[in-house]
């Protein structure tokens, strides 16, 4: 026993003294309870639906966040994650795909301030066409290129509008670009039906067509084959595991609807629905795919032990149709509402990073982090910490936060979207052109077009039922101050009304 923990201690200390090879594995629209991980103080009743075993063996290997946030729909957080810009900073605050044309919903008494509908592009290489209504960068895998890695990016982009160079991600540094363009969702998961057609298609898989192989194994097999080169050079690569899934088209993942069918599920109380069951085998599929790439490294021991893994989700589970119960109280629960919304279901995320040797393993960590946090963390850990960009970058790394879990650090979050999400203002859920802030356990909204300001204890009222705005003045005061000097700084565009054209005031001017 002796002579093993010796061979580990070396191992370890070997490890530390390379760049380590990191996998960040996003999934697209997975809530926080979507998950057998408890990310909670308790176990719920999503958490017993759900089967995702390589989560808990990815949360056995290394450390839990249980308050991970992000934006609340796609484009946003992953121009953070690419840029380590707030959103009010970059302005990609809606989804993008259309060159130069909004996407947000009609409606509602104010006009929607001009965002930057074409993503984020590469300061270094952008054209006139791209740099129109975009935010430039000096993106995150091109440094880690410059610090000798090689960068795999696998599965959905969704970073820039077609035709703008980062419809293609290789164009902000990947050196593989395998199946990621402009698109932001799927239009099919089926091999059979060519991964879907128009502008959803997903492209670079036709060696697929024509089999049984599901778009989340597709982009698995994809993914540790791309892998292999750098492993066999020798040299550290960033792999961008970025899923498809659990994004609609909700089609069946047959190799696991079995275990959903004709099952009374406890929160319910009734048989799942047909597109309830499919999502519930998407995301056991994704968590076969994690559990796959965990499987490849076990395999290389060397590697495994100078590979870190990052889980990440990009927004809150969705909870409108096609959705079964009630909705916006039972997907995300026991958050309130999901994708688009202000509230905790649209922001809150499951996150959870192993990094052999230096991470604690099977530990929980409470301390808050962003989307935008991840671009500064993921060059620490890489070693790249001397690096200057063309953007100011607003994240915090959290690599202090993985190597000493004693500290304790109230990270002040910020969450900008003066924009129409899915044509419903219907602020009761959250949802609605609106910013927040959330520092201690407030979190305090603001609604644009109404002025509504709500204040939640979200340490206490973790469904954020209770609104104390009138029964705390002074803290809701403070934080629409703090709030307010955050977006001046940040440069945060604000919508006008229709009526008059004036400006919508500011969350301590109204």
């Amino acid at each position: 026993m002796a002579a093993m923990a010796t061979t580990l201690a070396l191992s370890a200390q070997q490890s530390a003294d390379k760049q380590p090879n990191i996998i960040l594995f996003l999934v697209d629209d997975m809530g926080w309870q979507e998950t057998s991980v408890p990310f909670w103080s308790e176990k719920t009743p999503l958490n017993e639906r759900y089967r995702t075993p390589n989560m808990e063996r990815l949360a056995d290997r290394g450390v839990k966040f249980t308050q991970a946030y992000a934006c609340a729909i796609s484009s946003p957080s992953r121009c953070s994650l690419m840029t380590g810009m707030n959103a009010a900073r970059h302005k990609v605050t809606n989804w993008t795909y259309y060159y130069d044309q909004e996407t947000d919903m009609p409606g509602g008494e104010l006009i929607i301030p001009r965002w930057n509908v074409n993503g984020i592009q590469n300061a270094a290489t952008a054209t006139p066409h791209d740099t129109a209504r975009s935010a430039l960068a000096t993106p995150l895998p091109e440094l880690l290129r410059n610090a000798g890695y090689t960068t795999i990016h696998v599965g959905k982009g969704h970073f820039g509008a077609e035709t703008t160079q980062s419809a293609d991600p290789s164009a902000l540094g990947f050196d593989v670009n395998i199946a990621g363009a402009a698109n932001g969702g799927p239009a099919s998961y089926l091999a059979e039906n060519e991964y879907g057609a128009g502008r959803f298609h997903v492209n670079g898989l036709e060696k697929y067509y024509g089999t049984d192989t599901f778009l989340t194994e597709a982009l698995t097999l994809e993914a540790l084959d791309a892998i292999k080169k750098p492993i066999d050079e020798e040299k550290p690569f960033f792999l961008y595991m970025s899923h498809y899934a659990i994004h609609v088209p909700y089609d069946a993942d047959k190799r696991f609807t079995a275990n959903y069918e004709g099952v009374t599920d406890p929160m319910l109380g009734e048989p799942l629905s047909k597109p309830e069951i499919n999502h519930a085998s998407l995301v056991e599929g994704m968590d076969k795919s994690l559990g796959d790439i965990l499987d490849f490294l076990d395999e290389r021991p060397e590697v495994a032990q100078n590979t870190v893994i990052i889980f990440m989700s990009d927004n809150g589970g969705h909870s409108i149709a096609p959705r079964q119960g009630r909705i916006d109280h039972d997907q995300n629960y026991p958050a309130r509402a999901g994708k688009g919304s202000a509230l905790e279901g649209g922001v809150h995320e499951p996150m959870i990073v192993a990094w052999p040797g230096q991470v604690a393993p099977g530990t929980v960590n409470s301390n808050r982090v962003m989307i935008e946090d991840f671009f500064p963390a993921i060059l620490d850990m890489a070693g790249a910490g001397d690096y200057s960009t063309v953007q100011t970058v607003d994240g915090v790394s959290f690599k202090d936060l993985l190597l000493d879990p004693s500290i304790n650090r109230d990270r002040p979050t910020v969450w900008h979207f003066p924009n129409r999400w899915d044509g419903t203002v219907d602020e009761t859920q959250g949802y609605g052109p609106y910013s927040a802030l959330m520092k201690g356990p407030y979190h305090f909204i603001y609604f644009w077009e109404s002025g509504n300001k709500e204040l939640y204890n979200v340490a206490e009222d973790i469904s954020e039922t209770n609104n104390l705005i009138a029964t705390q003045p002074a803290v809701a005061a403070e934080m629409a101050s703090e709030l307010t000097r955050m977006l001046k700084e940040m440069d945060a565009q604000r919508p006008a009304f229709k009526e008059s054209g004036a400006l919508v005031p500011w969350p301590d001017e109204r």
